[in-house]
C-alpha cells in the first residue's frame, strides 16, 4: 500500500488549533488509513491508503478533522517518493548537517511562478537565504527563526500560495517513518 507524508498547517501554536496527536492517528485509522503515525505534536503523520491522489487525500483529511476534532485546517500531503525527493533535493546540505534546526522545508500547495520566487527573494531583508524547487522552497534562518521577518504568512503573500514549514530534523524523522 503507498505510502504518504501529511503536514497539517498551523495546529499546535500555543493554544491555537489544538489537534491531538492520538486524536489525529485514531481518526485517520478510523477512516481506513493503514497504520497512521505521527512525528512531534506540531501536525505530522505518517500513513497507508490506497493509491489516491494527494489532492483528495488533502481534501478528506481536512474535511474529516474539520467535522470530528472540530479544527479547520489545511493538510499538505506528498508521496512517500516525493518526500524522499524533498530530501534528496536538498540544495543547502552543509547547513542542513552544522544545524538541522535552521534550514526549513516550506511546502506548498501550488508551484509559484518564476516571477512571485524573485518577489520573495527580493522581499528578504536578513540573512535568509532560499531555493524554491516546484512546490517546495529551502530556507536557510542563520540567525535564527524567531526573529526572522521572513515570515509564513510573508511566504505565502509572496508565492501566492498556502504553505507550511518544517525543520530539516522534522524532515528526516518522516523520511524515516515512511521507512518503517
Amino acid at each position: 500500500m503507498p505510502r504518504y507524508v501529511a503536514l497539517l498547517r498551523a495546529v499546535n501554536l500555543g493554544s491555537y488549533q489544538q489537534v491531538s496527536m492520538s486524536a489525529l492517528t485514531q481518526l485517520l485509522a478510523e477512516l481506513g488509513f493503514d497504520e497512521p503515525r505521527t512525528v512531534l505534536q506540531s501536525g505530522n503523520i505518517v500513513f497507508g491508503a490506497p493509491r489516491r491522489s494527494t489532492l483528495q487525500l488533502e481534501r478528506t483529511l481536512a474535511t474529516a478533522v474539520e467535522r470530528r476534532l472540530t479544527v479547520a485546517t489545511d493538510f499538505f500531503v506528498r508521496t512517500a517518493p516525493e518526500w524522499r525527493d524533498v530530501v534528496a533535493s536538498n540544495p543547502f546540505a552543509k547547513e542542513a548537517e552544522v544545524d538541522p534546526s535552521r534550514l526549513v522545508v516550506v511546502i506548498m500547495r501550488d508551484e509559484p511562478a518564476t516571477e512571485l520566487v524573485r518577489n520573495l527573494q527580493m522581499a528578504i531583508t536578513g540573512s535568509e537565504t532560499t531555493h524554491v524547487q516546484g512546490r517546495h522552497a529551502y530556507i536557510v534562518y542563520p540567525d535564527g527563526i524567531g526573529r526572522s521577518r521572513l515570515t509564513t504568512a510573508l511566504i505565502e503573500k509572496k508565492l501566492g500560495t498556502r504553505a507550511t514549514g518544517r525543520n530539516w530534523s522534522t524532515v528526516l524523522k518522516l523520511e524515516a517513518l515512511l521507512a518503517k
